[in-house]
C-alpha cells in the first residue's frame, strides 16, 4: 500500500528524473539556462545578433526574433487561463526561482523550441535537437515543471515557430538570390 506521501503520477516521474539528472555541476548549469530562457530574452538577443550579422535577411531575423517573444507571450496566456500550480511535494526539490507560480506550459521551453525552429531555417542547421532537450531536462532537473508542462510547452512553440517559419520561407520571392532558409 502506498504511503499518503509518496509521490504518484507526474510527482513520481518528476521525482526520479530529479534523482537521475542532479549531478555536481548540473543544477548551475541548468540555472544559467533558466537565466538565459527567461522571459525568452536570451533568444530574442540571439535573433537581434543574427539580424546584425546576416544583413542580407536581417528582415527574417528580427521577425523570428519578435516570433519568439511571440511564443513567450502565448505560453503565458495559456498559463493564466489554465492556471495549474507549480509541482509542490516533499519529494520534488524546487532549486530555482520563478517570476510566477503557474506552471503549464512551461514558457522556457515554448520559447527555447520556437527559437530552435526559427533560427533553423535561418541558419540551415537543425538547431532542435541541441537546444530543445537540455532546456526540458533542466526544467525537470529545477523542478519547477511537471513533464507534461515542458512537452506541452514544446508543442506550443514547435506549432508556433513552425507556422512563423512557414510564413518566412513563403515570403522570399522566388529567383531571387536571397539565401533560402540559410541554405547556400
Amino acid at each position: 500500500m502506498l504511503e499518503k506521501d509518496t509521490p504518484r503520477g507526474e510527482v513520481a516521474v518528476l521525482a526520479k528524473a530529479q534523482g537521475v539528472l542532479k549531478k555536481p555541476g548540473t543544477v548551475q548549469v541548468a540555472r544559467g539556462m533558466s537565466l538565459f530562457g527567461e522571459h525568452s530574452a536570451g533568444w530574442f538577443a540571439l535573433g537581434l545578433v543574427g539580424a546584425a550579422v546576416d544583413r542580407e535577411r536581417r528582415k527574417d531575423w528580427l521577425l523570428a526574433s519578435a516570433g519568439v517573444v511571440g511564443a513567450h507571450a502565448a505560453s503565458i496566456a495559456v498559463k493564466r487561463v489554465v492556471r495549474r500550480r507549480r509541482p509542490d511535494h516533499e519529494s520534488v526539490e524546487v532549486l530555482v526561482g520563478t517570476p510566477s507560480k503557474l506552471s503549464f506550459p512551461s514558457s522556457h521551453a515554448t520559447s527555447t523550441t520556437a527559437a530552435a525552429v526559427l533560427y533553423s531555417g535561418l541558419t540551415g542547421r537543425n538547431l532542435v535537437p541541441a537546444l530543445v532537450p537540455p532546456m526540458l531536462a533542466s526544467r525537470l532537473l529545477l523542478g519547477v515543471h511537471y513533464p507534461t508542462d515542458v512537452l506541452a510547452g514544446a508543442a506550443l512553440g514547435g506549432v508556433l515557430g513552425g507556422l512563423l517559419r512557414r510564413r518566412l520561407t513563403k515570403a522570399e520571392p522566388r529567383g531571387t538570390s536571397r539565401k533560402k532558409c540559410g541554405r547556400r
